[in-house]
């Protein structure tokens, strides 16, 4: 687990419990929904409310702790893999989400055909399909 206190210091955001709580539970559940770290948070922090948490995961969200990613048609997830502008794989029966990398080891994803001016750092990719669980065998 790594330093969550410090990754709060070095983020300019100030350490609670309460933060320290939801940020453990993002490293150790990835693409958890909000009430899967409502209850781990809970489980280290047993008085922490819904709105701390969801006012937690905004605050980790905007310092860049955490992403929040939302398939379409999904909730909100969040994860703690952050800045290397790495996609999703979501199953269509599931909703089981997997990591997947730039597919040639660059962000070709990050070259669009028509920037309109702006300037890309982001891109947001969602691959659908079936999770070796949920395919046909």
């Amino acid at each position: 687990m790594p330093d969550l206190e410090r990754m709060l210091r070095e983020a300019d955001l100030r350490v609670t419990r309460p933060r320290v709580a939801v940020l453990g539970a993002v490293h150790r559940l990835p693409h958890a929904d909000t009430e899967s770290i409502i209850g781990a948070a809970r489980a280290e922090l047993a008085d922490v409310s819904h709105q701390a948490v969801y006012d937690v995961l905004r605050a980790l969200s905007g310092a860049g702790l955490v992403r929040r990613i939302q398939p379409s048609g999904a909730v909100a997830r969040y994860e703690a893999r952050v800045g290397d502008n790495h996609h999703h794989v979501v199953c269509r029966s599931c909703g089981a989400i997997a990591d997947v990398d730039c597919a040639v080891g660059h962000t070709p994803c990050l070259t669009a055909s028509e920037d309109h001016g702006f300037t890309i750092d982001e891109a947001e990719v969602v691959y659908w399909g079936r999770c070796p669980d949920c395919s046909p065998q």
